[in-house]
């Protein structure tokens, strides 16, 4: 008996043991994050642009080797967010936005200057992408033929083929910057070639348009639902200081503004928490496939909204082309009975 109770305690002991050791660890990989802020008041637009001209461009040092870019909503009511990681022997650049013209938006000139800002040579650039929407890739051109930048290609088989995703959309690549680490991860859903990236330096998660406080605008349910799963799974045991994704689409209430609208006052904040990513699954969920809201989100297929809306139309037409004919029939008849 005695045995079976010292036993017993034994085992609650080390049960303890490993709990505490399990909240250590937790504790040290949050404590090894590199800081940084998110103090940014993002530049709201204009209710009417041509009578307001803000910089086209927005860049917000989270730290000494991460930036985050936003294409001013008066150059493009996307208003796209962007963001460069700085190792020691080179640089990511996630996204380039919806503006080619360097003219209209100096996207390549600034991402250079903030490669060599001290004066010293800039580090070699490689140009990702979240996904192939032209939002999120119409800037490569900027960078096309510029010496020490290499640009991947945004389309599924150029995407496979530099990351090495021989089962896509399973798997994990990584991309060494020189004493940084960024994890790939495929997350199809939103668009096919949809990839969000980890930080292991500073515990952010750049989640494109598959998570943001926007629309989420969902093409195929099935794989956006195991794309949650995947980044859930992922995250998980890992620490994330906060997910950023491609777009702000609501104010500080959660609503949402009007498509296409180029001021956004009391915006919401771009950063989204851990907590919220691990509900994601359950907010895909609840999905109707067509038009649906879960919480805070707002879910939509666009074609089938589009199908829906082109359908009603469609009636309504029909039945204003009856009428006509109806109105046009019975004044014939008319005309023919008081002849």
């Amino acid at each position: 008996m005695f045995c079976k109770k010292r036993l017993s305690w034994s085992i609650r002991s080390l049960r303890v043991l490993i709990a505490f050791g399990l909240l250590l660890g937790a504790v040290a990989a949050n404590a090894q994050l590199a800081p940084g802020s998110m103090d940014m008041h993002w530049d709201e637009g204009a209710a009417d642009c041509s009578k307001n001209t803000p910089p086209p461009l927005q860049v917000h040092a989270y730290n000494a080797s991460t930036y985050i870019l936003r294409e001013n909503l008066c150059a493009t009511f996307e208003a796209p967010f962007l963001y460069l990681l700085i190792g020691s022997d080179k640089a990511l650049l996630i996204d380039t936005g919806d503006v080619a013209d360097p003219q209209k938006m100096s996207l390549a000139k600034t991402v250079l200057q903030l490669l060599s800002h001290d004066g010293s040579p800039s580090l070699p650039l490689l140009v990702v992408h979240s996904h192939r929407h032209l939002d999120h890739r119409a800037g490569d051109v900027q960078f096309a033929g510029l010496p020490n930048v290499q640009v991947v290609g945004y389309d599924l088989d150029g995407v496979k083929q530099f990351f090495h995703f021989t089962d896509w959309p399973n798997g994990v690549a990584t991309i060494d910057l020189g004493g940084r680490t960024v994890d790939a991860i495929p997350t199809p859903g939103h668009s096919e070639t949809e990839v969000s990236y980890y930080d292991r330096q500073t515990g952010l998660l750049f989640s494109g348009d598959f998570f943001m406080p926007a629309r989420l605008l969902i093409d195929d349910t099935k794989a956006d639902l195991a794309s949650a799963n995947r980044i859930v799974e992922f995250v998980k045991d890992k620490p994330v200081s906060y997910a950023l994704g491609g777009h702000i689409e609501m104010n500080d209430q959660g609503q949402l503004f009007d498509w296409e609208s180029q001021y956004h006052p009391h915006e919401h904040v771009l950063q989204m928490t851990k907590a919220e990513l691990l509900g994601l699954p359950a907010t895909i969920e609840s999905f109707n496939g067509v038009y649906s809201t879960h919480g805070q989100f707002v879910m939509m297929n666009q074609m089938r909204v589009l199908a829906i809306f082109a359908g009603i139309a469609l009636l309504v037409l029909v039945a204003v082309v009856m009428g006509l004919i109806f109105y046009v029939r019975r004044r014939r008849r008319r005309r023919l009975s008081q002849a």
